[in-house]
C-alpha cells in the first residue's frame, strides 16, 4: 500500500486514528483504504458493505460497497481515488488540517434565552481535502464555516488549524462568500490587492496580483469596475481576491449560488482548477448535492439545528467527474433519501373532483413526500 509520501508503507508505520467520536465513511477500495475522516489517514478495510474499525473509541469507518447502504465504485475509479489520497498527504499539498472538536455555538434571543445553532460538532479534515457541509437550512453550515474562518467565537469546543487553536480571522484562512461584496469604488485589480495592502504586504508582493488575476481569468479586466462584470466575473474576482493572501485554507460559503445552471457549472470546474494549482484545503457549503458529489473528496451531512454532523460520506469517484453515470445518480440518490428529499409518492399527488359548476384540485406537501387533501363536501 502506498504510504503518506508516496513511499511503500510497512509494519512500522504507527496507526493513525481518529479522535472519539468521529463518525466517517471510507473511500472504496477492495482492500486496503485511507479513512477520509481524519486529518491524517487511517488504515481501514473496505469491501462491498463491509465495516471497518478506524481506531479510536466510538469511531467507525463504513465501507463504499454495492448493497442498499452503500455505493459501488468502478475499479479503475478506485485505483484513481486513492492514489489521490497518497497524493494530498505528500509534501505537494501545503493546504492545512482543520480539527473540531465538540463545538457548540448559541445566539442570544430577544426574550434573553439562548438559541442552539451548533450542538457538539467533530470534524476532522485532512491537508488537501475538498469537504462540502450539506442539510437542511439553518442547520448550522455557515456558522461552522464562520467558527473556522474566526468571525465568531465558539460558545464551547475547540478549533484548531494545523494544531494551532483558531481564536480570530487570519489570512491563512480565506472566506468567499454567495455574494461577492466587491468594493464598489474600486476597480478589479484594486479589490483583488486589497488584503495585501491591509497586510502591508503590496509593496512586496504586488507581483501576485497579476498572477491571481490571470488564475481566475481576468487578467484583461484589472481597470473594469465591479458594476461592469457579469455574475460568474465577480465571483471570480472574489475568489482571486481570497487567494492572493495564499491561504492553508479556503472556505466557501454558498459562492455559486446566485449564479445560472451554466455558469455554475463552468465556476465549478474552475474552483476544481484553482484547488489543483494552489493545492490547498477547501471547505464548502451547499444545498446542491450534484455539486457536492461533483466537487469534494468527502460530504459532510449535517442535521437540523442545532446542527450536529450526522455523517460524512466519502465520494469514491475519481476527477473528472461525469454526472451523468450510474454511480454519480446512485449516491445522488441515496443521499436524498438520507436527506428526505427524495420525493417518493406515498399517495396520489393530487385529487380532483367535481363540485356544482367548477372542478377544484388541491394539493398538500410535507417534507419532500406528497400527501393528497381530501376531498371537501359539495355544497347542495
Amino acid at each position: 500500500m502506498v504510504g503518506r509520501h508516496g513511499r511503500a508503507a510497512s509494519s512500522a508505520d504507527p496507526p493513525l486514528t481518529f479522535a472519539a467520536g468521529v463518525r466517517s465513511e471510507a473511500f472504496g477500495c477492495g482492500g486496503d483504504a485511507y479513512a477520509a475522516g481524519g486529518a491524517v489517514p487511517a488504515p481501514a478495510t473496505c469491501g462491498s458493505g463491509a465495516s471497518a474499525n478506524a481506531g479510536g473509541a466510538g469511531e467507525s469507518a463504513t465501507a463504499i460497497g454495492g448493497d442498499d447502504s452503500a455505493i459501488s465504485a468502478a475499479p479503475a475509479a478506485e485505483a484513481s481515488t486513492a492514489a489521490s489520497i497518497a497524493e494530498r498527504h505528500s509534501p505537494g499539498w501545503r493546504g492545512g488540517a482543520i480539527e473540531i472538536r465538540e463545538a457548540s455555538k448559541s445566539f442570544p434571543h430577544p426574550d434573553g434565552s439562548l438559541v442552539p445553532a451548533l450542538s457538539a460538532v467533530n470534524l476532522s479534515i485532512s491537508p488537501g481535502e475538498f469537504v462540502s457541509l450539506i442539510g437542511p437550512s439553518g442547520c448550522g453550515k455557515s456558522t461552522l464555516l464562520r467558527l473556522v474562518a474566526g468571525l465568531d467565537e465558539a460558545s464551547s469546543g475547540v478549533l484548531r488549524l494545523d494544531g494551532r487553536r483558531i481564536e480570530g480571522p487570519d489570512a491563512e484562512r480565506g472566506l468567499v462568500f454567495q455574494n461577492p461584496f466587491l468594493f464598489p469604488w474600486l476597480d478589479i485589480r484594486g479589490n483583488v490587492a486589497f488584503g495585501l495592502k491591509a497586510r502591508g504586504r503590496y509593496a512586496a508582493e504586488k507581483r501576485l496580483v497579476d498572477r491571481y488575476l490571470g488564475l481566475v481569468g481576468l487578467e484583461r479586466f484589472g481597470k473594469v469596475y465591479p458594476h461592469h462584470l457579469s455574475g460568474g466575473m465577480a465571483q471570480r474576482a472574489a475568489l482571486a481576491r481570497a487567494l492572493i493572501n495564499r491561504p492553508l485554507v479556503l472556505l466557501l460559503d454558498e459562492p455559486l449560488g446566485a449564479l445560472d445552471a451554466f455558469t455554475r457549472m463552468n465556476m465549478q470546474d474552475e474552483i476544481l482548477r484553482i484547488r489543483e494549482e494552489e493545492r490547498i484545503t477547501m471547505v464548502m457549503v451547499t444545498h446542491d448535492v450534484d455539486e457536492a458529489i461533483y466537487l469534494s473528496d468527502r460530504i459532510v451531512i449535517m442535521t437540523a439545528g442545532p446542527g450536529r454532523v450526522e455523517t460524512a460520506i466519502a465520494v469514491p469517484f475519481a476527477r473528472p467527474r461525469a454526472r451523468n453515470t450510474p454511480d454519480f445518480l446512485g449516491l445522488r440518490g441515496r443521499i436524498l433519501e438520507h436527506l428526505n428529499f427524495a420525493g417518493r409518492l406515498e399517495e396520489p399527488a393530487y385529487q380532483i373532483w367535481d363540485a356544482p359548476g367548477r372542478g377544484r384540485l388541491r394539493a398538500k406537501a410535507r417534507r419532500g413526500r406528497f400527501f393528497s387533501a381530501p376531498a371537501p363536501r359539495a355544497r347542495a
